[in-house]
């Protein structure tokens, strides 16, 4: 954080953070120019927060539209409000590291830490400056690599959350039960713990499923319990073994199957 404008080595530093150079420097500087380190409003990023945001969105939108051509507008929707939320661009400033960069007023500038709502407009003047410096095409060369890999988090959660809704739902109307989510196991050191989870429902129990989270295990649990319900294979595995290039366990959800739906359990 600083209380003052910085010269060209600082927006070096910047543009090499970001992995971005500006041909107008002076964009970089508005981008990072917080009210209350500005000398005239009209030089703080405010109007670039205003542009950023509509810059955003459109992106956001985009890449939610092309990646997922089975989802309604209300879906997509619901995906798009988390993603360009407060939080998720604040998470954005912190992976970046934006608050070195600041040029805030004194009082923020002695805080140990930056307010959320502050880094997250951050975010989107920064966005707005390189789309008014670059065009749209540089703007998604920056942003897409730090969207794509929330909107998959995001998506795998809704994902998830369906499944268990759909098993909720399914239980009390045929049988007149809720599911019970039952925790068998668990591996891991309190850092990095993994939970196998199975769905039971009346006096049936699913074939289990592992997760990052209980939540998770109970999200993948209540697939394999949809699935073996409509007399298919469980997809999530009841074995928790390394499955990427790295050695760890994929928890992917599967896509979800389209012939799977209410009607089929009447």
């Amino acid at each position: 954080m600083a209380e003052n404008r910085f010269g060209d080595s600082q927006i070096a530093e910047f543009e090499a953070r970001i992995h971005y150079q500006f041909q107008d420097r002076d964009l970089a500087r508005i981008a990072l120019t917080h009210a209350s380190g500005a000398d005239d409003r009209l030089r703080s990023n405010e109007r670039l927060e205003f542009l950023g945001d509509a810059v955003l969105g459109l992106i956001v939108c985009e890449l939610l539209y092309r990646r997922f051509p089975h989802l309604t507008e209300g879906e997509l929707t619901r995906l798009k409000s988390v993603i360009v939320s407060r939080t998720s661009c604040a998470a954005i400033a912190r992976d970046l590291g934006l608050a070195d960069f600041l040029i805030v007023g004194k009082g923020l500038a002695s805080q140990t830490s930056l307010p959320s709502s502050l880094l997250a407009a951050a975010v989107e003047a920064v966005i707005a400056a390189i789309y008014l410096d670059g065009g749209l095409s540089a703007v998604r060369r920056f942003a897409e690599p730090l969207l794509i890999p929330r909107i998959e988090t995001v998506a795998q959660d809704r994902v998830g959350e369906n499944y268990k809704s759909l098993l909720q739902q399914v239980s009390q109307k045929t049988w007149g039960a809720t599911p019970v989510y039952v925790l068998l196991e668990q591996q891991g050191p309190d850092h990095s713990k993994y939970f196998k989870v199975a769905a039971q429902v009346g006096g049936t129990r699913y074939r289990p499923a592992w997760g990052r989270s209980k939540k998770e295990a109970e999200q993948r649990a209540a697939c394999n319990a949809i699935y073996e319900m409509n007399h298919l294979p469980p997809p999530c595995p009841d074995k928790l073994s390394p499955a990427d290039e790295n050695g760890q366990p994929d928890f992917t959800f599967p896509p979800q199957n389209q012939n799977i739906s209410e009607a089929e359990y009447e």
